[in-house]
């Protein structure tokens, strides 16, 4: 490690320490533990004595310190922006941030704008419901801030939307992968050439999605000649990471701001670089609302940066999945990205939903799909590439069209039963 990059990291790293450990009740707590109250001594020190931060225990915080918890570092009459998370997982968390905190937010957000070459002048289009989900809310005001015409896009239907989209011509497009390619579906149903547009760049954040080799490729066919960035963020840490331009399918981590670490999930040390790890971060400018080393519960894989230290490392593939979302069949490590991707390598293929049933003796899974033309010929294409890539056999099934969920912001495609 880059040992002027080492002490940076600490020098941060105390200085959230200093603003925090007076005020800030659950996290005193957490740095008394770690006898770490008036700073930690070295990198060293913070692995190995202090604890992590789960989601599980800020939902708990909440409930038992309603209604905000113990977790914000000020009075909470200073607190400017609210937001919660999506509770597609349970309990929404509620996050709350000051004029400063959000100033670091948008700062943050920003790295994804500078990515995609967005400059004064240009013009976004957030196709997001502008709800208390942050989604989208930082890409919005950050554009502003940068001299970009921001429009939202809430409220409207996904063909209203379309028909907005041709009108506005906007540079760029904000929304989840599953809405791009939602937007595909629809706009082929209405005979609307997507080419046409006037988009440049579809920014796709919310979800895995954004790295995958065949879902970048549907919609930049589509949405030709517009390219795909990825995004990746949470609301309770920010935004994290923004598409590599020169390497699709890898996103960089805004280091900067965040202290990174990668472990390995069964015995929470360090992986190589390389190897598929857990993300955990630090916050380190986010003193209202701080989270020290949080348990993402994302899958992720580092790797070295050309010219950069190991400890600026990227990820490769963006996020590989959700640590809880794993399932072992047959002794294969499965991930919903990865599922997806085989499946969307086949472009016949509409919805889709898999199924996983642990009620039986061996683990059982089975993928039902929406298709066109030839269901059968598509359902055995799927089979073979399913088998090929993954070596073993999963059950297709063809279902009537429009009988699937349809998803418009985070898809819920992966159906454990248990």
């Amino acid at each position: 490690m880059s040992t002027l990059f080492e002490q940076d990291r600490l020098d941060k790293l105390n200085q959230l320490v200093g603003a925090i450990a007076e005020t800030n009740a659950f996290y005193r707590k957490k740095l008394e533990e770690a006898d770490a109250l008036d700073g930690f001594r070295s990198l060293e020190h913070f692995q190995s004595k202090m604890p992590f931060t789960t989601k599980l225990e800020l939902v708990e915080d909440q409930v038992d310190n309603p209604p905000y918890g113990s977790f914000f570092t000020y009075p909470i009459n200073k607190y400017t922006r609210y937001h919660q998370t999506s509770g597609t997982s349970g309990r929404p968390l509620i996050w709350l941030d000051d004029q400063g905190g959000w100033q670091w937010v948008l700062e943050n957000w920003k790295e994804t704008w500078y990515a995609a070459g967005a400059k004064a002048g240009e013009s976004g289009l957030f196709a997001f419901s502008f709800g208390p989900f942050i989604g989208f809310w930082a890409a919005f005001d950050s554009a502003t801030q940068l001299g970009m015409r921001s429009i939202p896009a809430g409220g409207m239907g996904s063909a209203d939307r379309l028909r907005f989209i041709m009108t506005q011509q906007p540079t760029y497009l904000c929304c989840t992968p599953t809405y791009a390619l939602r937007l595909i579906d629809v706009a082929k149903d209405l005979g609307i050439d997507l080419t046409r547009s006037g988009v440049k760049c579809v920014i796709v954040g919310g979800e895995p999605g954004g790295s995958v080799p065949e879902i970048r490729e549907r919609i930049e066919t589509a949405w030709n000649p517009a390219t795909v960035l990825d995004h990746h963020g949470m609301t309770e840490v920010g935004p994290v990471s923004y598409g590599d331009p020169d390497r699709p399918g890898t996103i960089r981590l805004v280091h900067d701001t965040y202290l990174c670490e990668v472990l390995d999930t069964e015995t929470d040390q360090p992986v190589a670089l390389g190897e598929e790890g857990e993300l955990i971060l630090t916050t380190l400018g986010r003193y209202c609302s701080p989270l020290i080393r949080y348990r993402t519960r994302d899958l992720v894989k580092p790797v070295a940066i050309p010219g950069e230290p190991p400890a600026q490392f990227a990820l490769e593939g963006g996020i590989l999945g959700r640590v809880d979302d794993m399932v072992i069949v047959r002794g294969v490590n499965l991930y919903p990205s990865a599922l997806e991707a085989i499946v969307r390598s086949v472009p016949e293929i509409g919805e889709f939903q898999i199924d996983i049933d642990q009620t039986a003796p061996l683990t059982q899974v089975a993928t039902r799909i929406e298709t066109e033309g030839d269901s059968e010929k598509v359902a055995e294409l799927l089979r073979i590439r399913l088998r090929d890539s993954l070596q073993m056999r999963i059950d297709v099934e063809v279902v009537e069209s429009g009988s699937l969920p349809v998803f418009e912001m985070k898809a819920r495609r992966w159906n454990i039963i248990k």
